[in-house]
């Protein structure tokens, strides 16, 4: 069965993790994707050797794909680089602002020599802008942002445990490079996108952004929402924590009654709405607190489900390891097969297989 982006041809220049995750997708949908390296690889090629001997990121990011090694910085380099171009339908590249141009490949050039290429454009801050210059990595993006300012405990600032910023930026660009064929398949004509991981992040923020400007700044709580209570981890009598989500004043009054026993809460003024719950929070989890710690973990977790209530364990990687639900693919590397979580989306009816992990240069061994 064939893949939908069977036949295209993505040509790459990147490195670290936000556009390797784009380009990672397009390969699993079928795309050749010819990445283009230095002759000392991708510098996430060292970020760490957990995975057989390789990096996890590298790994994670980089299957299915080919591997180039051009030094753009001379003359053959350049002239392999334009003629891998001539055959591409997207180039996709990471390189600082302006330095795609200062090799010889400036936007407008690209347009006018080929006309139906699609190129997508990742940097920290964009193309414009007072800080459009700055070197820019996830980190970086999570602090400037403000992302760390909500996340961690009352403490202190903490960052995401995931490279949140990077992901989701490549999560955007393959987006935007699946409309642009679209519009291609349409009109036959090429997009020029540019992707910033700062725009990206300060999308994803806009609900406390909102928060704040309309006087109610938010504040960290660890693991619990900043604006629905009860929402929040609670400690079983066996030493168990089990997290709950209450969505609604109407699922509220079934969890007081069936889960908590206390009715009553229900209609007290205090808690009978969201807003009171919230306002009123450390009287809503110290009530709930209570009542789980009466409980082993087996049995809140039963009564919880009676009271049709969403919960979740409060797992570390062990559990995610281990867990029952988590799907798993396995792909080829020079250091031996590696089995990591699978991609989210399933297609009905078609079965996918993921390419290897490319060692340095191998595609020109092709």
């Amino acid at each position: 069965m064939s893949l939908p982006l069977e036949g295209l041809t993505v040509v790459t220049i990147e490195q670290a993790v936000a556009a390797p995750f784009t380009t990672s997708r397009l390969a699993d949908a079928g795309a050749r994707v010819i990445k283009i390296e230095r002759p000392e690889g991708d510098f996430a090629r060292g970020y760490d050797d957990v995975a057989k001997g390789q990096a996890s990121y590298f790994v994670w990011l980089n299957r299915g794909k080919e591997s180039h090694v051009l030094d753009l910085r001379d003359d053959s380099g350049k002239a392999e680089l334009d003629r891998l171009l001539s055959g591409a339908d997207v180039l996709v590249q990471n390189l600082k602002p302006g330095a795609l141009a200062r090799l010889g490949f400036s936007f407008d050039t690209l347009a006018e020599k080929y006309p139906a290429l699609i190129v997508c454009s990742i940097s920290g801050y964009g193309d414009e802008g007072p800080m459009a210059d700055r070197k820019a990595y996830d980190l970086l993006i999570q602090a400037e942002s403000g992302l760390c300012s909500i996340t961690g405990g009352p403490g202190e600032p903490s960052r995401v445990g995931v490279s949140l910023v990077d992901i989701a930026t490549g999560a955007t660009a393959h987006a935007a490079i699946l409309e642009a064929l679209i519009k291609r398949g349409v009109t036959g004509k090429g997009s020029r996108i540019s992707v910033s991981m700062f725009d990206v992040m300060a999308d994803w923020l806009t609900v406390p952004l909102l928060n704040h400007e309309g006087g109610k700044s938010p504040r960290r709580l660890g693991l619990a929402h900043p604006s629905i209570s009860p929402y929040s981890v609670f400690t079983c009598k066996d030493g168990k924590q089990i997290l709950i989500s209450i969505q609604s004043d109407r699922e509220f009054v079934k969890f007081a009654d069936v889960f908590m026993g206390r009715p009553q809460m229900a209609t007290d003024p205090r808690f009978s709405t969201n807003v009171q719950r919230v306002r009123n929070r450390a009287e809503t989890d110290g009530a709930v607190a209570e009542v789980f710690a009466t409980m082993t973990e087996a049995e809140a977790t039963s009564r919880l489900i009676d009271a049709d209530v969403a919960f979740a364990s409060v797992n570390d990687m062990e559990g995610l390891s281990q867990h029952p639900q988590l799907r798993r693919i396995t792909v080829d590397t020079e250091g031996g097969p590696v089995s990591y979580p699978a991609p989210a989306a399933r297609f009905a009816g078609e079965a996918r297989s993921y390419g290897a992990v490319p060692a340095i240069g191998e595609g020109d061994r092709d």
